[in-house]
């Protein structure tokens, strides 16, 4: 496609600081929450168009869904171009306008459904003039890109042509210049959907999660196989010039070797590759992968092939080694809950971007930054993406990785940290008593609370980084009360194979505070059992059980120990952070439960299903779930319903089905309401829904905690762990006393790590007390609750949007701060 863009040198592109200050100072104009109506926008009606291009994505779907849908909601008309810039050069048929209905039951599907193609005619005068008639001709002047780069670099360039374009057809008399004159601008906003997470300028595109879900699923099932044979597996995984797929399949898989473009091996990686790989074989491993980004090269810049890596294992060390090359598969299957979500909140953004638009405003694209959704200048992050492949033409692999921006810089930072990790002499765990008096200080690694998938990836990490630093590792079984029961042993490098994956906790966990037990008797278990530091993992008893040892430490000296709990739990309902371990993995169990809900109910008369989570007094998993998986309510116990509201929602539930779609999902958290129940919330609509549809209930229970860990829940838990490690043993270098022993009193010693927003925060458990809810366990403030007026707008079906008439009484939307009326 012709491009009119400047090249930027890598030497004069932007520091990553600057530009993270500009995606900040680029923060929305106008959030969703605070969307009051309609007439908020331009009172003159606007046309969208919304196409996807090039590769197509897990999530896309769900974008697409968002743009209608918000366009309905804030009164536009919403057209889909099928086929990508094809469609929109061939025009006809292939440009639909779109329904409330015709977006519905899409999300949950991979790929596109409206379709994309490489289109050649668009790179060519003709082509373009074509596709700006068939705009003109619907009269839509706001068009929302899902694609890549090149898709993203070629709308732009069609905006600032669009007059030109215009001009010659009304020369060629296509147009009259009254409708030139009416269409005079084109307003564009983008969206990056890619497996490849290539894109710089957001920290996930959409897809990229959904690709590491298939590359784990495949990795898991060769690990098994591999095992039982004692093979070497070398697996390729796509990314084009990107190595985050390779770099976080690595860090999630347990993988010995990860091969990527922007961190070529050094020289002489052949000797260290097979010298690990026979370290790792001494200690009693079985199988061996070693996964291999589509663009890797060495230094030189030499492509580095899977056969290359199988050659040289098979030949020097003579494993039976076997090559596996995913492919397509990559870009298959459902989408993850996160890119369903991210779907949705990208869309919406790019429709009040669009609204907020004016003739001078540029091009932007949706971009992700931590738990937020920003806009940025579409174009600077095109040149900052095309100033990466300059620094690695000159192989300036270092200004590549910084250029690539945190999400890669951090996922590389855990993956060096673990690469180099080499076993102590003493721990081929023949006899693990044996190598307790090789370590002057032992951390102890406890879980708190309920089983959550995460749990034992931060474990392995924190193990065997301890180990590789030279402390040694006390492993306690059944939390709290394994400890003063002396439920104890030592953990050694091959304890801990296999846990990254596995779901539950390894070592058991339970949710009995200190306080139950005894404070006195915890303290003499941690004296008799010889404890220098404690790390443990777990849900609110976790932040909890520290909290009260931190505030006994004054009585008990016992507790003047470093000590750092991360959250773990489905429920995410720890202060101090924004995600726990483990909810990741629960909200896609959920989204695939409520997948196979809606296909039952496809399948047969109509039907609403009301489905009931876990979280406590927590609504996160409700909510979240609620909006990855298309439902039309989600009540909860932090956002006060009562009859009313329940009627609207049937009324609403009566209205969509009655135009055809033979399904509904509404989502009820387990404490929501003690009188508002689940079982009397099947039976409400069961019986205001006589005759139009019947009602189901569903308790999904503990299934929510089980299954394998998700790619966000490893490679979260490896990372947070890795910091633990590193700060604790910091602070235990500053405690020790001349006489050998440990003691610390300040705040800080006693911590959890979060995630805020982008970044890893240590909070003092003592300062987290102000901010938590201790009667309903819960933080006070919860980031996600702003996004609940966007679940109602993209559940309401547009013959709900006005005045509704329930039991005689006129009634107003709910579309969050305000009604619309």
């Amino acid at each position: 496609m012709a491009s009119n863009e400047t090249t930027v040198s890598p030497e004069a592109s932007t520091s990553t600081d600057d530009f993270r200050e500009r995606k900040k100072r680029a923060q929305l104009h106008r959030t969703i929450s605070e969307i009051a109506t309609r007439d908020s926008f331009s009172s003159d009606a606007r046309v969208v168009g919304v196409l996807t291009s090039g590769g197509d994505s897990q999530g896309m779907n769900s974008a697409v869904r968002a743009v209608v849908r918000m366009g309905i909601y804030v009164g536009c008309k919403v057209f889909v171009i099928k086929e990508g810039y094809q469609g929109m050069v061939d025009g006809g048929d292939c440009i639909v306008e779109a329904t409330w209905r015709s977006v519905s039951n899409i999300m949950q599907k991979g790929g596109t459904t409206i379709g994309s193609a490489r289109c050649k005619d668009f790179r060519e005068r003709e082509g373009q003039l074509k596709a700006a008639l068939n705009l003109v001709t619907q009269s839509i002047t706001n068009l929302v890109v899902i694609g890549g780069d090149g898709s993203l670099t070629g709308a732009n360039f069609f905006r600032e042509d669009w007059p030109n374009l215009l001009e010659e057809l009304v020369a060629t008399g296509k147009i009259t210049q009254a409708k030139a004159d009416e269409c005079s601008h084109l307003n564009i906003a983008g969206m990056v959907g890619s497996i490849d997470n290539d894109f710089c300028g957001t920290d996930m595109t959409i897809g990229a999660d959904s690709a590491l879900h298939r590359i784990i699923e495949a990795v898991d099932c060769i690990a098994t196989t591999a095992s039982s044979h004692q093979r070497c597996f070398v697996m390729e995984v796509m990314g084009r010039h990107c190595g985050y797929l390779a770099l976080v399949a690595a860090l999630t898989s347990e993988a010995d070797w990860v091969f990527i473009p922007e961190w070529p091996p050094e020289k002489g990686w052949e000797d260290a590759l097979c010298n690990k790989l026979s370290q790792e074989r001494a200690l009693g491993q079985r199988l061996n992968i070693i996964i291999i980004a589509e663009g890797a090269i060495d230094m030189e810049g030499k492509p580095i092939t899977p056969n290359d890596i199988k050659d040289l294992i098979s030949d020097r060390l003579k494993y039976d080694t076997r090559v596996t090359i995913l492919g397509h598969v990559q870009r298959g299957g459902s989408p993850s809950a996160f890119d369903r979500i991210l779907g949705c909140r990208m869309g919406a953004e790019a429709v009040l971007a669009l609204m907020d638009a004016t003739p001078d405003t540029p091009a932007s694209v949706m971009s992700l930054d931590g738990n937020q959704t920003v806009r940025v200048p579409l174009m600077e992050c095109v040149q900052r993406t095309k100033a990466v492949q300059s620094a690695m033409d000159r192989k300036d692999f270092k200004k590549a990785v910084k250029l690539r921006g945190r999400t890669l810089t951090a996922n590389l930072t855990a993956y060096e940290s673990l690469q180099h990790m080499r076993p102590p002499p003493s721990q081929c765990c023949e006899d693990p008593e044996k190598a307790k008096p090789c370590f002057p200080f032992y951390f102890a690694i406890l879980n708190v609370g309920a089983p959550a998938s995460g749990m034992n990836a931060a474990g392995r990490a924190f193990v065997r980084l301890s180990l590789n630093l030279g402390y040694g590792i006390i492993g306690v079984h059944y939390g709290f009360e394994g400890l003063i029961q002396d439920n104890c042993e030592p953990l050694c490098w091959t304890s801990v194979n296999g846990w990254t994956g596995a779901g539950g906790s390894k070592l058991g966990t339970t949710r009995v505070l200190p306080s139950d037990l005894g404070i006195d008797k915890v303290a003499a278990a941690i004296r008799r059992n010889n404890i220098h530091g404690i790390f443990i993992v777990g849900g609110f008893e976790a932040y909890h059980s520290v909290l009260q040892l931190a505030e006994a430490r004054s009585v008990y000296p016992e507790f003047c120990i470093p000590m750092t709990v991360v959250p773990c739990t489905i429920s995410n309902n720890v202060p101090g952070s924004d995600f726990s371990l483990g909810c990741d993995t629960a909200l896609n169990e959920i989204a695939n439960i409520c997948d196979r809900l809606k296909q039952s109910a496809a399948g047969s008369r109509n039907r609403v299903f009301v489905v009931e989570t876990m979280g406590g007094y927590c609504g996160y998993l409700a909510t979240m779930s609620a909006l990855a998986g298309g439902a039309d309510a989600a009540y909860i116990f932090e956002e006060t319903f009562g009859i009313r509201d329940l009627q609207a929602d049937v009324v609403h539930m009566t209205a969509k089905i009655q135009d055809g779609v033979k399904r509904g999902l509404v989502l009820r958290n387990e404490k929501a309401s003690d009188n508002y129940t689940t079982d009397f919330i099947h039976r409400l609509y069961n019986e205001e829904g006589k005759g139009i549809f019947v009602s189901k209930k569903n308790i999904l229970g503990h299934m929510q905690q089980g299954g394998r860990a998700s790619p966000f829940d490893r490679n979260m838990g490896t990372k947070m762990a890795a910091k633990c490690v590193e700060r604790m043993v910091e602070q235990l270098v500053q405690a020790k006393q001349e006489d050998g022993s440990i003691y610390c009193t300040s705040q800080d010693t006693a911590c959890l790590l979060g995630l805020v927003r982008q970044y890893s925060v240590f909070t003092p458990v003592e300062e987290l007390k102000q901010v938590t809810d201790f009667k309903h366990r819960i933080p006070i403030n919860n980031w996600w609750l702003k996004l609940r007026p966007l679940l109602r707008i993209l559940a309401k079906h547009e013959s709900t949007y006005q005045v509704e008439s329930i039991s005689g009484e006129a009634n107003a939307v709910d579309t969050g701060d305000k009604c619309v009326p």
